[in-house]
């Protein structure tokens, strides 16, 4: 079945009914802002601002009730944005209640505040009453909860981002510091974060240290952390230039002390990462078609983990095009009359989940042959530019992935690529 993003907003539309009370909420850190509207967009009772705590959703519950009961209403939607992370508890607390809650798109809501009173002003009153107009005209999305597994992957991924960035910062640092205090090491080591080398910095980091050892001082050094050690020669050469280092020779004390700070930044974030790894495998194993789809070669643990956790089930979209869209991977055009502008990537959509469905993507394009063919047949026979293929390929494995885990079926080659049989 073709997926129609036009069918889906009409659904959204007629969900709206002349029994719904339309509610719009203001997120913020300690004070929501709800204004309520009927069905046609005129404004209902008096603003609510309510606390984010128990006390003030039960305020907020006795303000739709009033308002049910003096408009003679029996339906309620909520709505709101994704502000941070201090929508969570509300949206919660109202799934937990029974009322239908949906969030809307920020990006939206900033084009759609100047429709009422045509003026860029924003506050926390017109932001409330802008959320609830796009809601009655159906520019919403439901709120869904993933189940604990993709939830724990979501979180996990999130750390793991956090935890690279803090390695990369900690191995461009301990790069720099070689640069300015033993420049000569890199000639020893092409790799600073080999084994050898990062036992190097831990023993004798410094070439005044360096030039006072033997080889075998060196060597027995490096034992204790590889065992199978550099070599002589190596040993050798990394002596022989601690001799002549154009390294700097003061401040010395402070610049092994800021070494041993970074050598400590590196181990923690790497024993972090392997925490992470290690969690992330037991988690997909609870995940139902997770194990199908690594069996598909180019699909890793990390960049499934990573889908999952932003996409949630893939077993419940309706077709591979919804989680493009998802991600931001839909085809966006501008034209005019006879003018027609460039087809570019809308990128509204989940930025993390565009990262890692590209990942799995070039992953796919460097080991999996039938993706190999697919573009290869782009590039030379379609004439495609490699990027462009690349692009058409992530559409073609979200598509995949969707089918596969809606199906529950392994991957065939024959059936997901035809012209390759």
């Amino acid at each position: 079945m073709k997926f129609k993003a036009q069918d889906k907003q009409n659904q959204l539309i007629e969900n709206i009914t002349v029994h719904h009370l339309v509610i719009g909420i203001d997120i913020a850190q300690e004070l929501h802002m709800a204004r309520a509207v009927s069905f046609r967009g005129i404004a209902l009772g008096a603003p609510l601002k309510f606390s984010n705590h128990r006390e003030g959703f039960k305020l907020f519950k006795c303000w739709i009730e009033d308002l049910l009961k003096t408009y003679k209403l029996s339906s309620v939607i909520v709505g709101m944005e994704p502000t941070g992370h201090y929508w969570f508890s509300l949206a919660r607390w109202l799934v937990d209640q029974g009322f239908e809650t949906v969030l809307v798109n920020p990006h939206l809501v900033k084009k759609n505040k100047e429709n009422r009173d045509n003026t860029p002003s924003k506050s926390d009153h017109k932001d409330a009453l802008v959320i609830a107009d796009m809601v009655k005209n159906g520019y919403y999305s439901p709120v869904r909860f993933h189940s604990e597994a993709y939830e724990e992957l979501r979180i996990l991924m999130a750390n793991r981002e956090t935890v690279t960035k803090r390695l990369n910062s900690a191995v461009n640092q301990i790069h720099r510091w070689v640069d300015i205090v033993f420049p000569e090491l890199r000639h020893v080591f092409k790799i600073l974060t080999c084994t050898s080398a990062i036992a190097t910095l831990r023993l004798f980091p410094l070439p005044k240290e360096i030039s006072q050892l033997n080889t075998d001082q060196v060597i027995n050094g490096w034992k204790q952390y590889v065992k199978r050690h550099a070599g002589v020669n190596r040993a050798e050469l990394l002596i022989s230039l601690a001799k002549s280092s154009v390294g700097t020779t003061q401040a010395l004390q402070a610049y092994k002390l800021h070494l041993g700070q970074l050598l400590e930044e590196y181990d923690l974030a790497q024993r972090q990462l392997e925490q992470i790894e290690h969690e992330l495998h037991l988690i997909l194993k609870r995940v139902p078609f997770a194990q199908k789809l690594l069996e598909i070669r180019g699909v890793n643990a990390t960049s499934l983990a990573g889908v999952l956790g932003e996409a949630g089930d893939l077993s419940g979209y309706t077709h591979g095009n919804a989680l493009l869209r998802h991600a931001g991977l839909n085809l966006a055009e501008a034209s005019s009359g006879k003018w027609r502008g460039k087809m570019v990537l809308s990128k509204r959509g989940r930025s993390r989940l565009r990262h890692f469905l590209y990942l799995m993507t070039m992953s796919m394009v460097m080991t999996n042959p039938e993706i190999q063919a697919s573009h290869r047949y782009n590039v030379e026979e379609k004439k495609l530019k490699k990027m462009k293929s690349i692009m058409k390929l992530c559409g073609k494995v979200a598509r995949m992935l969707v089918a596969l885990a809606k199906n529950s079926t392994t991957y065939d080659p024959v059936k997901v690529f035809p012209q390759a049989a």
